[in-house]
């Protein structure tokens, strides 16, 4: 058998086979049927399952008693308002007056600038037509502070009173502190106490220590018909020490600091106008 029959034989073998393939029809008659009788897409809805009830992720509205817990943070205090006075129909009470006050609180040389004060009479004073009555409240600020600095500066405090209280109304004026604690302010100024010659002097006392050391170690060595040969290098030693700390306490001295400022709470004052207050 040649060549082109056996081509013959295999295409018409795969004829054969591969005709029923082919030949195969799609009945789309009952497809129709089913469309006339049912509705499909009521049977998907019906046949599938219910979805699941998602609710938005919503955040609750906060909770009014929840915010009112929040610390009430009320501001620092501030100058107060001044009421405006009309001078021509007002009482004047002159400048120079005095005013003895009690502390509301107490103050100290570590007291920031601009901390508000505020002092209590504790007694009437009577001037022309007017008596300033016990209990009328002062108040000021710290002006300045600061601790105890070196070369025995002694801690700083500067009070200015600035508004007095009179029948509830609050009237600006200009006054100074001139006793603090029973002991007299020069320029308005209260100081801690000044010590550079306590530090000088303090300065010493290691020289004259090891000074009066060894004088002692001089005269036990000197006991001794040997030891007595020593004496004059301990006699050196204590004198040599002792110069260089006499001259070197001065600057010394400056490496101390002053007295520290603190006014308890109660403490008394003595406030005194700078200038005319009309009322």
């Amino acid at each position: 058998m040649n060549y082109l029959n056996k081509l013959l034989i295999i295409l018409i073998s795969l004829n054969l086979t591969l005709m029923p393939v082919f030949a195969l029809e799609f009945d789309l008659s009952v497809d129709e049927e089913i469309r006339k009788n049912y509705n499909p897409s009521k049977l998907e809805l019906e046949g599938l399952p219910p979805l699941p009830d998602v609710k938005p992720n919503v955040p609750p509205p906060k909770n009014i008693q929840e915010v009112n817990k929040l610390p009430n943070l009320s501001p620092p205090e501030h100058k107060p308002v001044i009421t405006k006075i009309d001078k021509s129909t007002a009482i004047r009470i002159k400048k120079g007056t005095k005013f003895k006050v009690k502390s509301n609180q107490a103050v100290s040389d570590a007291t920031p600038i601009g901390t508000r004060l505020s002092f209590t009479s504790q007694m009437p004073v009577t001037k022309r037509y007017i008596t300033i009555p016990q209990g009328t409240v002062f108040k000021g600020e710290v002006a300045n502070s600061h601790l105890p600095q070196m070369s025995g500066n002694g801690g700083l405090l500067v009070l200015s009173v600035d508004s007095m209280v009179v029948k509830g109304k609050t009237v600006g004026i200009e006054a100074k502190i001139t006793k603090a604690n029973h002991k007299k302010i020069f320029l308005n100024n209260i100081k801690g106490k000044r010590q550079y010659w306590k530090g000088t002097k303090n300065s010493l006392k290691p020289g004259t220590k090891f000074y009066k050391k060894m004088m002692r170690a001089t005269s036990k060595l000197a006991d001794g018909p040997v030891t007595v040969i020593l004496t004059p290098f301990t006699v050196v030693a204590g004198v040599a020490v002792y110069a260089v700390n006499f001259v070197g306490s001065p600057l010394f001295g400056l490496f101390s600091k002053g007295g520290r400022i603190s006014i308890p709470q109660g403490s008394e004052f003595e406030i005194k106008l700078l200038e005319d207050v009309y009322l």
